[in-house]
Order: C-alpha cells, then structure tokens, then sequence
C-alpha cells in the first residue's frame, strides 16, 4: 500500500456539515450533506474589541542593520499587520509581519517579524530591531528578497516553540518551520514539506498552517492527533499534513495522490473566494474548532451582504477522532471589517485577518491584521468543553 493511501486511510474519508450562524442558509457546495447542526456551542465566539485601543500595533520609522542589504533599514515604517501570538515568561508575546518602505504593492516590499510584549493584551512594549528575518544563512535563497511573511506560533509541554510562516522570494511562496526556546533565537529548519514524498510539493506554493493546539491547564500547547502532531494550512483551499517531530511535514493525499481537499470557498457565501487558515487550531472534547479567513467573491458568487474581496473570520470544526472530516461550519463570519482601520491602507475593501491566538488569564486574545496595514485585538471570555 502506497504512502498516500495510508495517511488518508488514517483518518477515514471526507464528510461534511454545515453549521448556521444566526439564519439558517442553504448548502451551496457540492459536497454531500450528512447532516445539519443548529447549535454553535462548539463556536469560539463572543470575541470584542477593547474600547479605543486598536490598532494596537502600528509602523514606526524604526532602523536596523539589515545583513543582506548592508546597510541600515527602516524595517517597520510601511506596513505592520498578520500576527502570530504566544505566551513567554509570563507575558503574551506578538511576532508581526512588518514591511519596510523599499517598494510599491503588495507583496512588493520585504517583510521580517516584529517583537512585542504586553502584560494585559492590549498595550505593548515593542523591540527595535525584528525577531526574525531573512539572513545570510541556508534560507537566504528562499527568503530574498520578499523575506518572512504571515506567522502563526504554537508551543509545545517542554517550552520549545514553532514557527510557522512563509519564506517569499517573489518566485515562490513556501510554508516554513523554524524552532526557538526563548523566541529571539531561531533555528530555520526550510520548507515543511521540502523531504516528503521525494520533494513532491518541494517547489509548489505552499503557505498558511494552523497547528493542532489544545489547553493543559491554563496553558495552550500544541497536541497529536491519532499519535501525530497535526495541522490544517492552504490558502485557498484548507488542507492537512502530519508529523513525527514538528519539522518535517507530509501533506494528506487523496486516492489519485493529489492534495486532500477539507474544505473549499462556498458560492454565495462570505468565503466565497478563498478559504484560508488562520491561528492555531484548538482540541476540545466538541471536536478540533479552526478559524479561518474566508474572501468575499464580487457579484453573484459571493455574499452581497459584505463588500467585494473583503476578507472576514469565519470557523469550521473537525471531528476529534478523524481530524480531517468536517462536521461543523459558521455560515457568517464571527469577525468582519467594521473599523475605518480595517477598511484602509493596503486593503480597502477591507480585512480582519486572524492569525494570533492565545488564552491568557481565563480570556482568548485574538490579534489579526487590518487591511494590510495594522494589528488589532479582540477579546473573548468564553470557555470551551476541554
């Protein structure tokens, strides 16, 4: 039996449920329907923004010594947005993309990750110089010169924490691992998927990844499934991939040795362009709930109440025991652009972009990038079934 068909076989075969958020709304995929479920018990909602406080990271004109280019740079000036978060020495930590002044568009510029620290969520105290960047070292080739873009961080029971983001050398876009025990001091392992399957995916555009996480205590650390570690990544389609060590990754395959499809933009709805991961996923007793980032189709094919290519929150669930079938889908986003900060800068069709998770003294902060150009924060006090 090949590979492919004992990774599926693992997990058992696809399936799928909607969930309605507030209206019920019709299926419009082409997935058959099992079943529908009216309760959101499993949802990871109530989320708030604090009161005047966001953006609560915003561009400095900050410089450092850049070592590809030589020379001095204003690392932050143009763009701060798509946070990671986690908890270190008993603070919440947020790593940044950040952009520098060194082009026009999106994309265009060179993106390292910012360092900030806060004792209640909100307000933080910031590094000068990013945590992590392209370097002269075993990534530079597939770092330079578009650089490190759109983390997502989780960590383990012993305190080793993984970074997951995407090396960009305007070629290609691929998903990456890098390890640290302290977050300033980073080992660069390359792509996830660069030795899987003789480098199959090696050079595809790969990006976005969620790692199975769950909550010890009060301590969200990442967790196995089925005696693996598991995370859910894809941009426009959200897809799978296991591990033995948390470095080298092998994509789920189908029966035809394709990419195994989860879930998939739906016509008509607020997800309706893309699907994409967005922080870590989370293992409760309810099922493994993951948050996305879904993109609104133009016309018809999406949802009209929600501007064209606006990017919304939404959230889906996995079944605990065969994490690749779907049992549960928010039909409405639990988060969308409201903000003028959300709605400007890079992105005006506006965004909430979620990619920072972290439960912190009995709330979940959620940090996300607005429209390409800030990070915002929202608070929930809601308890999952652990």
């Amino acid at each position: 039996m090949i590979k492919e068909t004992l990774l599926v076989s693992t997990f058992g075969l696809l399936g799928l449920v909607t969930v309605a958020c507030g209206s019920q709304k019709k299926d419009q995929t082409a997935e058959a329907v099992s079943e529908t479920i009216s309760e959101t018990a499993w949802c990871l909602d109530g989320f708030e923004r604090p009161t005047g406080v966001n953006p609560v990271i915003k561009p400095l004109p900050t410089k450092f010594y850049c070592p590809m280019r030589e020379d001095s740079v204003a690392w932050e000036e143009s763009d701060t947005f798509n946070p990671a978060a986690t908890i270190y020495d008993g603070k919440i930590v947020v790593m940044y993309r950040a952009e520098d002044n060194s082009a026009q568009g999106i994309g265009s510029r060179t993106s390292r990750l910012g360092y900030a620290t806060s004792t209640d969520g909100i307000h933080f105290e910031r590094d000068t110089k990013p945590a992590f960047y392209p370097a002269k070292d075993n990534q530079a080739e597939n770092e330079c010169p578009g650089g490190t873009e759109d983390p997502r961080i989780a960590m383990t029971e012993d305190g080793t924490y993984v970074l997951l983001y995407t090396q960009w050398n305007r070629k290609v876009p691929r998903l990456a691992v890098a390890t640290s025990k302290d977050l300033k001091h980073w080992t660069k392992f390359g792509p996830a998927f660069e030795k899987a399957y003789n480098g199959k995916f090696k050079d595809e555009a790969t990006k976005s990844a969620s790692l199975v996480t769950t909550l010890k205590g009060d301590k969200q650390v990442i967790a196995k499934v089925n005696g693996k570690y598991f995370m859910y990544w894809g941009e426009k389609n959200v897809y799978a991939a296991t591990s033995d060590n948390l470095t080298d990754w092998d994509p789920l395959l189908d029966e035809n040795g394709e990419l195994l499809k989860l879930f998939s933009p739906r016509s008509g709805y607020f997800d309706s362009q893309l699907t994409e991961c967005g922080p870590p996923a989370i293992l409760t007793k309810d099922g493994i709930v993951l948050l996305y980032n879904g993109k609104n189709e133009p016309g018809e094919k999406g949802d009209t109440a929600y501007p064209a290519n606006s990017y919304c929150a939404g959230q889906a669930l996995f079944d605990v025991n065969n994490p690749t079938k779907l049992i549960g889908r928010l039909d409405k986003p639990f988060l969308q652009p409201t903000d003028n900060f959300e709605k400007s800068g890079q992105y005006p069709a506006g965004t909430v972009f979620v990619e920072g998770l972290v439960y912190y003294r009995n709330k979940w902060y959620l940090y996300y990038g607005c429209a390409d150009s800030f990070v915002a924060v929202a608070v929930s006090d809601k308890q999952l079934n652990f």
